[in-house]
């Protein structure tokens, strides 16, 4: 009898990680809440559902979303082939046919021999035996609890306020300043100070600026301390200046004075080479974030690693609770992937559970689990969501900013495009000597 492992949700994860199992030749116990159970967004009783969009995003080879697609193909993840199989037009992103996506992924499953697929909800973690939990970011309240009890209550998170991160690179110092309001804790702040003029340009760009469009289950009711800044901005022309772009405290150096507005960015990770726009949480659409926060003295040009958002789902803190094998460090049988885990995005999701379900794997078979190269899209993401001593945790896409870049080559190549195709190139080298390590593929 082969040992089966149990998979806990039959989403993008849990299936990808159910699929990498039976690739090595053990059973899978698949377990989707979904019909018996629905949630808020999904329609249908397929697995893989995608609820959001229809795309994985960009296929430019510059680009990390291209990379990590690269990577997941490189290792013969069953998703991204069905991806490419149902792919439809889309200028440089992979989007896919929504139904025939999630109906391709259901029938290889279905069909798959070792792996056994129950319609129920799991209300709580087995204790014994190997477990992948994938229950995704709209995981039913009684697992919750569970997750709860097994993780404890300070580590399971709802993230309501998200802000955007900026590339450190890509902002022109000339115009900002370091200091913190009044002195206090230093110069741990970087400040963009706005004239009268400029703060009244920036506050009719961000109030008139495109939203996103609530999804018919979202309640558009925020809670007051994480309020997006076009709903702020929208109660008082000034509201900005005695909240996240209140000047008091500040000393511009160049002038003097005190800014009539100032927008203060702050370090994000310990290679301080991504800042946080602080209080900028927000619900406009993508492009528009961009087009109004380069109105920001110092950001005409800056990058977005991350954008803000505004939206209501569960994840763990995985720093603390997780091995960068994506194992429970408190109980190395119970792996965890997908959006659950601190990845955004579907491919991200995809990523997680192939590399779960390759450790569930190889843990069941008596080797030791693995993790890929940080430097590559997939090692650097899990090193991020499972880095000790991160203190401001928050779940992130895939970005050149995770997989970091030497300053020998950014000295060497000064064009940033050829600098990320080299990075790319390397990236995938690396990726293929693991796998070839390994014997996947």
């Amino acid at each position: 009898m082969k040992p089966e492992i149990t998979v806990i949700g039959g989403g993008l994860a849990g299936c990808e990680a159910a699929w990498q199992i039976t690739r090595q030749g053990l059973g899978v116990r698949l377990y989707e809440m979904r019909p018996v159970m629905t949630t808020p967004a999904h329609t249908t009783d397929l697995l893989g559902e995608l609820v959001c969009s229809n795309s994985l995003k960009s296929e430019l080879e510059d680009t990390a979303p291209f990379l990590i697609k690269q990577e997941l193909r490189q290792m013969g993840s069953l998703l991204m082939r069905i991806a490419d199989e149902v792919k439809i037009p889309a200028g440089h992103a992979l989007a896919v046919d929504r139904a025939r996506f999630s109906g391709r992924i259901t029938e290889e499953i279905l069909n798959a021999p070792l792996v056994e697929v129950f319609r129920e909800e799991v209300s709580r973690i087995p204790d014994q035996g190997i477990v992948v939990i994938a229950s995704g970011p709209l995981t039913s309240p009684s697992l919750s609890e569970a997750i709860i009890d097994f993780a404890g209550s300070q580590n399971l998170y709802f993230y309501d306020a998200i802000s955007p991160i900026v590339d450190a690179a890509t902002l022109d110092r000339s115009k900002l300043f370091f200091a913190s309001r009044y002195g206090k804790g230093g110069g741990d702040y970087l400040n963009a100070p706005l004239s009268h003029e400029e703060y009244q340009r920036f506050y009719e760009a961000l109030i008139h600026a495109e939203s996103v469009p609530m999804r018919e289950f979202e309640d558009p009711v925020y809670f007051e301390g994480c309020l997006p800044i076009e709903e702020l901005a929208r109660r008082g022309v000034d509201t900005l200046r005695f909240g996240p772009m209140k000047p008091v405290g500040l000393i511009d150096p160049a002038t003097g004075r005190r800014p009539y507005a100032a927008v203060q960015l702050r370090v994000e990770n310990l290679m301080a080479d991504c800042y946080n726009l602080v209080g900028f949480q927000n619900h406009m659409k993508y492009p528009e974030q961009s087009r109004v926060f380069r109105m920001i003295p110092g950001l005409e040009n800056a990058e977005f690693v991350r954008f803000g958002q505004i939206h209501r789902n569960s994840y763990i803190h995985s720093p603390r609770l997780l091995h960068a094998t994506l194992q429970a460090r408190t109980r190395p049988q119970v792996f965890f992937a997908g959006q659950l885990c601190g990845v955004e995005g579907y491919v991200e999701s995809i990523a997680t559970g192939l590399l779960a379900g390759i450790n569930a794997g190889r843990l069941a078979r008596g080797k030791s689990p693995v993790f890929p190269p940080k430097s590559t899209a997939c090692g650097s993401l899990l090193d991020y969501i499972t880095s000790e001593g991160m203190k401001n945790f928050h779940p992130v896409n895939i970005t050149f900013g995770l997989l970091g870049a030497g300053e020998e080559l950014k000295k060497r190549v000064r064009d940033k495009k050829e600098r990320r195709r080299i990075q790319v190139k390397e990236s995938l080298y690396h990726m293929a000597g693991w796998i070839r390590s390994l014997e996947l593929g």
